[in-house]
């Protein structure tokens, strides 16, 4: 299938305006709150404005980028859940058949379907961990955070197959019966790599190429696969660790991804995230009715924020509704919203000093709240803002 993907909504790079001090007072805001940097990229009714605030580096002068490389994180389960449903508009794949018809190698229960993957409804063991509602943890693979921490840094450079990660999900108990509940799982999104390269023939990165990045453009975008470059220009991200009783901090910008795969290991730019988004809600890179069914919310018991295929849909305090999936990678972090037509969106990239105890993680959802309020909520108080 092909679809155009140029489109009026493309919002030239000359029309950014410089006169928006309520955002770049909210992220000074954000980086006083403890992260080292962030960059920040709004697209409205009002033109384009793009700023930076506090450090690309640790105890350097630089400010971030404003289009820099970042890793993206789970914002990849978007990207991939596009593919897969650009796949089911090729006829290649059906969204309601078994995953295990096109996967039978790995023995999954028969009544998992593609759907279910792309929704979290699958009940497959997350790879990287499960929680319990009793607060009981399950592990999985060594993750950056919790115990395993000092593990995860120790080998940072490790190379995980796709296969395995599967295969170790599948080694524990499933969390529900197909279908029967919600729960984030990265191996869902593994499954759904290893279905396209299964249906395709190709590996993940040349399908994404074919039918995403290359058709949109989006140049600064990567698949890194076990690679751990980062292409220039980027912040850099941080890791703090206890050594023999003292805090130690390294530079972790350089770092395998492959220990969450296509749950969330690619890199992009707050322009790319721009582009990409704009063009999937504003109908350029799947048919209207695959694209309502992408955004077509399904409950997951966390407050105003359901899940479609690959995205969530959350109702602002104000009670706007915007299509969302942010990303955290150890160090770096990444925000996409936009409103359902494609029309505003914001996408943001932050960089900070992490920990096994994810001390970051509070400023985190505070200042995702602070910047959706600024834009999709009208912000605070401003009197030189248009009235409706």
């Amino acid at each position: 299938m092909s679809l155009p993907v140029s489109g009026p909504s493309d919002q030239d790079e000359s029309t950014l305006r410089t006169d928006r001090p309520e955002l770049q007072k909210a992220i000074e805001e954000i980086v006083d709150s403890g992260f080292t940097g962030v960059s920040l990229r709004v697209h409205d009714e009002r033109g384009a404005w793009v700023g930076s605030a506090g450090a690309a580096e640790l105890g350097g002068a630089a400010k971030p980028p404003t289009d820099g490389h970042v890793r993206i994180g789970s914002n990849t389960k978007t990207f991939t859940a596009t593919l897969v449903l650009q796949l089911v508009a090729e006829g290649k794949v059906g969204l309601d058949t078994p995953a295990a018809h096109y996967l039978p190698e790995f023995g999954l229960d028969g009544r998992i379907t593609v759907r279910m993957l792309l929704q979290h409804t699958s009940g497959v063991f997350n790879h990287t961990g499960e929680v319990y509602a009793d607060g009981t943890v399950a592990p999985g693979i060594p993750i950056p955070y919790g115990t395993t921490g000092r593990e995860w840094m120790d080998n940072r450079f490790k190379t995980y197959r796709p296969q395995e990660l599967v295969r170790l999900a599948l080694s524990r108990p499933a969390r529900f019966e197909p279908g029967a509940g919600w729960s984030y799982s990265n191996t869902n999104y593994v499954l759904a790599r290893l279905l396209i390269e299964k249906v395709t023939g190709r590996p993940v990165a040349e399908e994404m190429q074919r039918l995403v990045l290359g058709p949109l453009g989006l140049s600064g975008t990567v698949l890194p696969g076990a690679s751990s470059e980062i292409p220039e220009p980027h912040a850099h991200a941080y890791y703090r660790y206890e050594d023999a009783g003292e805090q130690r901090t390294i530079d972790i910008t350089r770092q395998n991804p492959s220990w969450i795969s296509s749950g969330g290991d690619m890199i992009s730019t707050t322009r790319d995230l721009h582009t990409f988004i704009s063009a999937l809600l504003g109908g350029r890179l799947l048919p209207a009715p695959l694209l309502a069914q992408m955004c077509t919310p399904h409950p997951t018991g966390i407050p105003n924020m359901d899940y479609g295929l690959g995205v969530f849909v959350v109702t602002t305090d104000g009670g706007a509704t915007v299509v969302s999936h942010n990303g955290a990678a150890v160090g770096h972090a990444a925000l996409m919203y936009s409103t359902p037509d494609g029309s505003r969106t914001l996408t943001a990239a932050l960089n900070c000093v992490d920990d096994a105890d994810l001390s970051i993680g509070g400023a985190f959802q505070q200042a995702m709240h602070r910047l959706v309020d600024e834009v999709f909520c009208g912000g605070p108080a401003d009197p030189s803002r248009p009235t409706d």
